[in-house]
């Protein structure tokens, strides 16, 4: 069993705060270990490209208010209004920069100031209940440990681990700046250069072990969480493969298997920066591409589509989730609310293992659209035989540019999406006669039966509106 780690081990007020939570969990477990977690989250045995809960494969589809979900005095709500939409997918910042938010630390009574030495139990215990919440509603979640936004601009000048905001290190010594005024981009702040392989700063990193110990000591008791190092990082390779292997290890020693991604800053999934999860799947077992989703139209299809494409054909062929799928009138990313919902659907056509939407305003959340959207592709999937089908827009004849997309199992069902109004000749290579049609109308959850024209092996499909969805399958 694995032990938070304790920088101090002289420290008596330490010692007290690092044996607490064993105290805990040791009254729920008679042997004094962490439960074990069968049928938990994993990569699908007979369908690689997906995730399997309870030995099944599984489409995680999912959307949220709020990133740090366990933050949010709503969390049981919005869960709740999730699963009753069909959704099972959460994104969980371990963030602390929103108004209401609690960090991670006690504060000294005597200065005022952070001691990393101390943890604030409030912050712990939401994450807890958020883990705990999920797991009864067999939600995935996946956890991004370090929230890069948190560690700079104004964020950096109030968080625990700024040398000016805490008692335990000094800017002299640690060489960690007070002030941090550029975007991430710029990589400038060297808290995320204190491991082994770049800076090797142990001051800062004996803290930072202690809190993804900490967090590992409550995640590792359950069995639906996914783990995500940063959000839209930029900074050197080492820092991420260090927390990977340091991760997995440290579940290893607890009885675990656990699956580790990275979500790197670029647009372009042809990005070098991206190669470091595409080409190392022994370091990261699943790919996370939600900055695909900044590209639009047929561009972010055939972006998502090529990636996993070079997965299968190198033979790493593993999870690709989208976490964030931008999109919303509101926000300034994604170009607009009918963008982010065919991103959404697209993503899961091309073969995405995971979607969700983004917060507000940068995305729809899980808003009414949001909840629509994810309902309507639950039943319509569920419905199809998705994991042995694959996209095939080849079989869509006059096909105009970003007007629909096809996922096929080739001669039996076929999966058919309009993002507006449109035509396509469908070549269902058998005759059309022996077929069943139904359309969806995505937005309005509504089925119907159609008869649709056909010649031979043709039946030609029409969309009237936005986001109609056709499902034709052998009778």
């Amino acid at each position: 069993m694995f032990s938070p780690a304790n920088p101090d081990n002289n420290h008596p007020t330490r010692n007290r705060c690092l044996l607490m939570p064993f105290i805990l969990l040791l009254a729920g477990c008679s042997n004094g270990e962490l439960p074990q977690n069968d049928g938990g989250i994993g990569i699908s045995k007979d369908y690689p490209q997906y995730w399997e809960y309870g030995g099944k494969p599984v489409l995680l589809l999912g959307g949220s208010d709020e990133d740090n979900l366990f933050q949010t005095e709503g969390v049981e709500r919005q869960l709740d209004l999730l699963s009753s939409a069909g959704g099972n997918y959460i994104r969980n910042t371990m963030s602390s920069r929103d108004s209401g938010n609690v960090w991670a630390f006690e504060k000294d009574p005597a200065t005022g100031l952070y001691d990393l030495a101390r943890w604030n139990e409030e912050y712990w215990k939401r994450f807890h209940r958020l883990l705990e919440l999920t797991s009864e509603r067999e939600i995935m979640v996946q956890v991004e440990i370090w929230a890069t936004f948190d560690f700079y601009r104004e964020n950096w000048l109030i968080n625990p681990f700024n040398p000016a905001c805490n008692i335990n290190y000094s800017a002299e010594r640690t060489r960690l700046p007070v002030r941090v005024d550029s975007h991430p981009t710029w990589c400038e702040n060297p808290f995320f250069w204190s491991v082994p392989g770049q800076h090797n700063n142990m001051p800062v990193l004996a803290y930072q072990q202690r809190f993804v110990d900490q967090l590992l000591y409550y995640s590792l008791q359950y069995g639906n969480v996914l783990y995500c190092i940063d959000n839209e990082t930029s900074v050197t390779a080492d820092w991420g493969r260090f927390w990977s292997e340091y991760i997995r290890k440290k579940a290893s020693e607890a009885g675990k298997k656990i699956h580790v991604t990275e979500m790197w800053d670029p647009h372009d999934l042809g990005h070098i920066s991206h190669r470091e999860t595409f080409d190392h799947p022994q370091t990261y077992s699943f790919v996370e591409i939600s900055q695909n989703n900044h590209q639009r139209g047929e561009n972010q299809w055939d972006n998502g589509l090529r990636q996993i494409e070079r997965l299968r054909s190198a033979g790493n062929l593993r999870p690709v989730n989208n976490v964030k799928t931008y999109g919303n009138w509101q926000g300034r990313h994604g170009g607009g609310t009918h963008n982010g919902v065919e991103s959404f659907i697209r993503s899961v056509l091309f073969g995405s293992a995971a979607v969700r939407f983004h917060r507000p305003p940068s995305g729809l959340g899980l808003g009414d659209t949001a909840q629509s959207v994810i309902r309507s592709i639950r039943t319509a999937t569920d419905r199809f035989s998705f994991f042995d089908a694959a996209p095939h827009n080849e079989l869509l004849g006059g096909r105009q540019v970003n007007e629909a997309y096809c996922r096929a199992v080739p001669g039996r069902e076929y999966m058919v999406y309009f993002t507006g109004p449109g035509e396509v000749e469908m070549d269902l290579q058998s005759p059309a006669k022996r077929f069943a049609v139904r359309r969806l109308e995505i937005l309005t959850g509504q089925w119907s039966d159609e008869t649709v024209p056909s010649d031979g092996n043709l039946i030609i499909l029409r969309s009237d509106r936005k986001h109609l969805l056709y499902l034709i399958k052998k009778k």
